[in-house]
């Protein structure tokens, strides 16, 4: 039963586009000035803004929808959460503007540190990068906020085509394209970024995501496994190669790397619960398949498909 709402259930939530416009407002701890920037999950979209010294900050005019927020402190390394953003995760409402506040307490273990870090360190390649092109990848990322992707691919597009070697911009074509559903491009992309600079994390976790949705498995579950090994806190990294195993017909391999995926970032948007409550199923283990789905939907209030998951929650407590 669950494999047939699995595709349905998958699918990004994009938001509601025209609708409220919010505030997100959070403190993490432990405080510190930082880097802390917000990317969309479903659609091309990032900004960011420096916290104060408590770890306070504010982003506002947000669509509804799901985010990746990643904080990055200098001495610490880089730690990131999947949020949503929403009716019910909202504090009250004035006007057409809702506010929601976000309080992320980080261990020591959920910062990526030195080598693993790839987004925050230069390469000799990437000093080579003209001033030029820098512009241009910063005006993307102006546009980015704007939700302008076209535009925005644009500058992308002039920037590589003046240094080639600039795998960060690489790496922005390639998400964005991902993101609108063009995998050949986003494949090509991913990988002239990590032949721009082979130690780069993401490029090299975001090419394993676009070879299962390419469902080129084999090339998949080496990228994956790859990603894992270089970052084994990546909950990202690791719901992938959960994805990989599951589709190549694995659902116990499978499930080590889902449990690890919800470990690290029960919210993530790969929705590793889903995934977990399908292998339980098939194993006739009904109750842990309903508790799989009550913590995807703790973890997800407003998923438009909320009141079928109850309905199917409800026949397996019976």
């Amino acid at each position: 039963m669950l494999r047939i709402l699995l595709p349905l259930l998958m699918t990004p939530w994009a938001g509601w586009g025209g609708g409220p416009l919010y505030e997100l407002a959070g403190q993490f701890t432990p405080g510190g000035v930082a880097s802390v920037s917000l990317y969309g999950v479903s659609g091309p979209f990032t900004t960011s803004t420096l916290s104060d010294s408590a770890g306070r900050f504010t982003f506002k005019r947000l669509e509804a929808g799901a985010y990746t927020i990643a904080v990055f402190l200098p001495a610490d390394g880089e730690a990131r959460q999947t949020i949503e953003i929403g009716p019910a995760t909202a504090g009250g409402a004035s006007g057409s503007r809702r506010r929601v506040w976000l309080s992320l307490e980080f261990k020591e273990d959920d910062f990526v540190r030195g080598p693993a870090l790839a987004r925050h360190t230069v390469s000799t390649r990437q000093l080579a990068v003209p001033d030029k092109a820098h512009r241009l990848y910063e005006e993307a990322q102006r546009l980015l906020a704007r939700r302008d992707a076209e535009a925005a691919t644009r500058r992308l597009e002039e920037a590589v085509a003046l240094a080639p070697g600039f795998a960060t911009a690489w790496n922005n074509l390639g998400t964005i394209a991902y993101q609108t559903q063009k995998y050949t491009r986003a494949e090509e992309c991913f990988r002239a970024a990590l032949e721009a600079d082979p130690t780069s994390y993401e490029p090299l976790v975001n090419l394993g995501g676009v070879l299962i949705n390419l469902h080129r498995l084999d090339e998949a579950r080496d990228y994956n496994i790859h990603a894992v090994l270089v970052r084994p806190t990546d909950a990202l990294a690791n719901a992938q190669l959960g994805m990989t195993y599951f589709e190549m017909g694995n659902p116990e391999r499978a499930e080590k790397y889902f449990v690890q995926a919800v470990a690290m970032d029960p919210a993530h948007f790969s929705h590793p619960q889903l995934f977990l409550a399908e292998i339980h199923l098939r194993r006739g283990d009904r109750q842990a398949a309903a508790g799989d789905l009550e913590s995807f939907l703790a973890h997800h209030p407003d998923w438009p498909e909320a009141a079928r998951l109850r309905e199917t929650i409800a026949g397996l407590r019976q």
